[in-house]
This record gives structure tokens, C-alpha cells and sequence, in this order.
């Protein structure tokens, strides 16, 4: 029983320690007003911009995201050490407030009647 217990522990801290993957992280609520002095052009550069920042971190999330899918197994099955590979820090946070930026940015270009058709899209959003 006591090594069920302790099995039981050890899955659910490997569960809680892993990374998310980009596209499970939601967007943190940013507010649009901080744009509306914004141009046409000025939102689009910082559509521009974000969208390859968020495009940067979301690859660093999924590999961040892999690396302890692959730590999660070596711990399950041979080494169970393994697990502390998993306390590294993610970009979370970043991910979820550039995310945020990005629809801001988004509902300001709407707001403004911006065409955006030439402006990039963010990945894993």
C-alpha cells in the first residue's frame, strides 16, 4: 500500500510540474483603451512585432513542453530523479500576456477600422 501511495505522489507531482503546451495557454486580458491613441501603422508594427515574439516563446514553450514529457517518462520508467528536470521555469506568463497584447492590439485595429490584411497572425493562438 505504501508504495502505491508513494507512486500516486510521485505521478501527481510530475503532472503538476510539466510544462503546457503554446497552444493551451490562454490569453491574459489586455486592456485595448492603452492603443486607441495608437495609428494604423503604429498597431500594425506592434502587431508585427508581437506576433514574432509570440511565434519565438511558443517554440520555446513546445520544446520546454517536450523536454519534460521525455523527463516525465525517463522517471516513470528508469530513473526517478529525472523528476527535478521538471522545476525548470517555463514562459507561461510571457506567452499569456503577449498573447493578450496581440488581441489588444487586434480590437484596436477593429476599433480604428485598420486594414490588417497584410498583418501576421500569431502561432498556437
Amino acid at each position: 500500500m505504501k508504495k502505491f501511495v508513494a507512486a500516486a505522489l510521485c505521478a501527481a507531482m510530475m503532472v503538476s510540474g510539466c510544462a503546457s503546451r503554446a497552444k493551451d495557454i490562454q490569453a491574459a486580458y489586455v486592456s485595448p483603451a492603452q492603443y486607441a491613441g495608437y495609428s494604423c501603422d503604429q498597431i500594425r508594427t506592434d502587431l508585427v512585432r508581437i506576433a514574432g515574439r509570440v511565434n519565438e516563446v511558443s517554440g520555446q514553450q513546445d520544446r520546454k513542453a517536450s523536454n519534460d514529457a521525455v523527463a516525465t517518462g525517463v522517471a516513470i520508467v528508469l530513473f526517478w530523479p529525472a523528476i527535478f528536470f521538471l522545476m525548470s521555469d517555463d514562459h507561461k506568463e510571457e506567452l499569456s500576456r503577449l498573447k493578450g497584447e496581440y488581441d489588444a492590439l487586434n480590437l484596436a485595429a477593429v476599433d480604428k477600422h485598420c486594414d490588417l490584411t497584410a498583418a501576421p497572425t500569431a502561432a498556437a493562438h
